[in-house]
């Protein structure tokens, strides 16, 4: 006996359809939609110390955030967080993936090993990093290591010059995600079909480095561009390890340390905040077009 239709679809479909979605979107919209529109708005108006403000001043809130030497300051050390963290991320998930994928035993308990830490919290890895492996110039797990070699001692979250600040914060990001992104990668390798790697095979193609850059590579395209895009606004949106490792200090300080500092800090200009987080999301969006243009997002090779 089939099932009676209307015009809307099989009868009870969207009814149990809202059922499961909509407490997902009631929460999405309050809590995602609702103050990114409100942000829109309080950055068109002097917003000090309030939500609700009645002073427009158009896109003054806009200028004063690109013209501000510690903004653009913060956008510097994203740079060159992201120009680190980007590529080190990408090449290490591409090689585990690679490495879990070809074992033969165990494959799910070295998924599992690699993907556990990305379910722990950002501030408790920040924290064991900060007051176990990189603590102080006398203590710590590093420089234990580096007293065993006979290696002067090194102060990591010393703000004087070399920066080793970097090495904390890079390693603690890096084994966070690397499990995340090598899933996805592993996800990708998964779905290359045996047959082009058999006729590879038959044409003479060595294993190694030739079948990896003829045939895995341009099938893992858009994987990888995924990759990239994800590992890049994460990047951007950089906020736990900076401030628990180091606070809220000028010589390296992400955007959204400085915009927290600007909106929820002593000074409680939700206006410019609300400006410099916008400014913020424009260029992730921008960024992720322009990787879409150059690699072709979702396109997978020949």
């Amino acid at each position: 006996m089939s099932r009676r239709t209307t015009s809307t679809g099989i009868a009870g479909t969207t009814w149990s359809f809202w059922l499961f979605v909509g407490p997902f979107v009631i929460g999405l919209l309050i809590f995602s939609y609702l103050p990114i529109l409100w942000s829109l708005v309080l950055s068109f108006f002097e917003a000090q110390n309030t939500v609700t403000p009645t002073k427009f001043v158009g896109v003054q809130n806009y200028v004063d955030m690109l013209t501000d030497d510690n903004f653009l300051s913060s956008l510097g050390t994203f740079s060159v967080f992201a120009l680190f963290i980007v590529p080190l991320t990408f090449v290490l998930s591409l090689a585990l993936a690679l490495l879990v994928n070809q074992v033969k035993v165990a494959r799910a308990f070295f998924r599992s090993v690699f993907f556990l830490p990305t379910a722990c919290s950002y501030v408790v890895a920040s924290l064991i990093w900060k007051l176990s492996i990189f603590n102080g110039v006398r203590f710590g797990l590093a420089n234990t290591v580096l007293g065993w070699f006979g290696i002067e001692q090194i102060a990591w979250l010393s703000t004087v010059d070399p920066p080793w600040y970097w090495i904390p914060i890079i390693t603690v990001r890096l084994w966070l995600q690397l499990g995340f992104y090598m899933i996805l990668f592993i996800a990708g390798l998964q779905r290359i079909s045996p047959a082009l790697y058999e006729a590879a095979y038959v044409d003479g193609a060595k294993p190694g480095w030739q079948v990896f850059r003829h045939i895995t590579w341009p099938q893992l395209r858009a994987t990888a561009v995924a990759v990239l895009i994800l590992n890049l606004i994460a990047a951007y949106q950089a906020f736990d390890e900076f401030y628990n490792l180091l606070g809220n200090v000028n010589f390296a300080r992400p955007p959204l340390v400085y915009l927290y500092g600007i909106s929820l800090g002593t000074i409680q200009d939700l206006g410019r905040g609300s400006a410099g987080a916008l400014i913020l999301a424009a260029i992730i969006m921008l960024v992720t077009l322009l990787q879409n243009k150059i690699f072709g997002f979702g396109k997978a090779g020949d």
